[in-house]
């Protein structure tokens, strides 16, 4: 169930879509361009799906998760960016004996490539391939959910994106992805799950599906729009009636959001982010409110370009 406690995150799952040049949107930073800043995510739920049940849970209460995360996304050229996000996570719940958890998550790299693109004077139209990989830094446990700092699974994923443009700025962007995720080790030398008793530490972790829809506006440095987001996971069972969460449960959700961003006229290249999404279905995971906020700077070490030639990739 910790998947939707860290969709915040990225994700992924992920994860929270923080669009602008990153993983799973239409845009691109030019050449020699870097966008790099601070996302602060606050995540909240009391209610959750326990299977297909809707409750909630006196023991645990409110649970809160907290992140930092560094992201910056470069242009090796034109058609190829590379894109790196690092969170650090803290969790607590607001009853019950659970003590909050805090640390480095995982460290996200993946390689963005427009392989098709096509402009006139009314529209542009775009498709992109990306690569994504994830690993944990630090040896935290993912055996206490719903505190856990995430999954601690290594995942590899590929995802397709498609962009549709009009010349005066509206837009929509559709995303899809399929995720591997490694084996997980825990703490402990066996456990029981499915209904079955398994003496040995490894857990076998289900891949997952996910895909995306934004439609929204993109011009003169403001980028405002909706998102609606689904992910399913390919494999687990449903948490047992009254028990804590595992690491391998199926863990399935809809969200809609949404997202503005503002590059200020002053000082060039500054820009503000806040977003919000809210679980409107899901199985295994909390019905969370997340808000986003933060600031990114471009950074442009190509002469010639300005920041106005970013607005348009």
């Amino acid at each position: 169930m910790k998947r939707i406690f860290t969709i915040l995150l990225l994700s992924c799952l992920g994860c929270l879509h923080l669009q602008a040049q990153t993983i799973n949107d239409g845009f691109m930073m030019p050449k020699k361009t870097l966008c790099t800043g601070l996302l602060y995510t606050h995540d909240q739920w009391t209610k959750y799906w326990e299977g297909t049940l809707k409750r909630e849970n006196g023991n645990i209460g409110t649970i809160t998760t907290q992140s930092l995360m560094w992201m910056g996304t470069y242009g090796i050229t034109d058609k190829l960016n590379v894109i790196a996000m690092l969170p650090y996570v803290k969790t607590k719940a607001s009853m019950g004996t659970l003590h909050s958890m805090e640390g480095i998550q995982d460290i996200t790299v993946a390689l963005k490539y427009n392989f098709f693109s096509h402009k006139t004077e009314k529209f542009t139209l775009r498709f992109f391939g990306v690569g994504a990989f994830s690993t944990p830094l630090t040896d935290y446990t993912p055996d206490f959910l719903p505190l856990s700092l995430g999954l601690a699974s290594t995942t590899g994923s590929a995802r397709l994106t498609g962009y549709f443009a009009l010349s005066k700025g509206w837009f929509i962007n559709a995303s899809g992805a399929y995720t591997l995720r490694s084996n997980v080790t825990l703490d402990r030398p066996s456990y029981y799950d499915d209904g079955k008793l398994y003496n040995t530490d490894e857990v076998k972790m289900p891949n997952v599906f996910d895909y995306s829809v934004s439609i929204g506006y993109r011009a003169h440095g403001l980028q405002a729009q909706l998102d609606f987001m689904r992910q399913n996971t390919l494999g687990g069972v449903d948490i047992r009636r009254q028990d804590m969460p595992f690491v391998s449960n199926r863990m399935n959700y809809t969200k809609g959001g949404a997202l503005i961003m503002y590059y200020l006229p002053q000082p060039r290249g500054l820009a503000v982010r806040g977003a919000v999404s809210y679980t409107l279905d899901g199985r295994n995971v909390g019905q969370s409110t997340t808000l986003m906020g933060g600031l990114m700077y471009t950074f442009i070490f190509k002469k010639n370009e300005t920041t106005s030639d970013v607005y348009e990739n």
